[in-house]
């Protein structure tokens, strides 16, 4: 009840001269951050400008084969450029061996039909109870360990 009282009120003079004191220093932290964005954002802006005038580099990647020493991989392609090419200089270049097209079954595949049947034998002979359920859950796994085994030769080749 006393704080709801206008016994005493102030005059107009009186809350003119009444100035919020800053104990924290807001005002002073203010002006420092306003500053240091003002700092940072210049720092960026000549960063930008030393990139946009510095000139971009091209990577250009070129394959070469060698005849005298062809690889695995490259003697078919080695092979018909040595029958196509005019110019004796020893070097050339192949850009056919990596759009050959693959045929045939991966070896992933091979070691997932090869094991599936295979784990399906094992289990059927060593589930002599139900032999189907024996069968079904050995050639689950047979192929899972085919197939693991396969991509690992798939990925060795460069089939992946």
């Amino acid at each position: 009840m006393a704080s709801c009282s206008n016994n005493n009120p102030r005059t107009a003079a009186e809350t003119q001269t009444l100035k919020p004191v800053d104990t924290a220093g807001l005002a002073q932290f203010q002006q420092w951050k306003a500053q240091n964005e003002l700092a940072v954002a210049n720092q960026l802006a000549q960063q930008n400008q030393v990139a946009a005038q510095q000139p971009t580099k091209e990577v250009v990647r070129e394959r070469v084969v060698y005849v005298d020493r062809p690889t695995t991989s490259s003697r078919r392609s080695t092979s018909t450029a040595r029958r196509s090419s005019s110019n004796g200089s020893g070097v050339y270049n192949s850009t056919s061996s990596n759009t050959a097209k693959k045929k045939g079954w991966s070896k992933a595949a091979k070691g997932a039909v090869i094991g599936g049947v295979g784990g399906a034998v094992v289990g059927a002979v060593i589930n002599k109870r139900n032999r189907a359920a024996g069968a079904a859950i050995g050639g689950i796994l047979g192929a899972g360990v085919g197939y693991g085994i396969g991509r690992s030769k798939d990925k060795k080749d460069g089939r992946y």
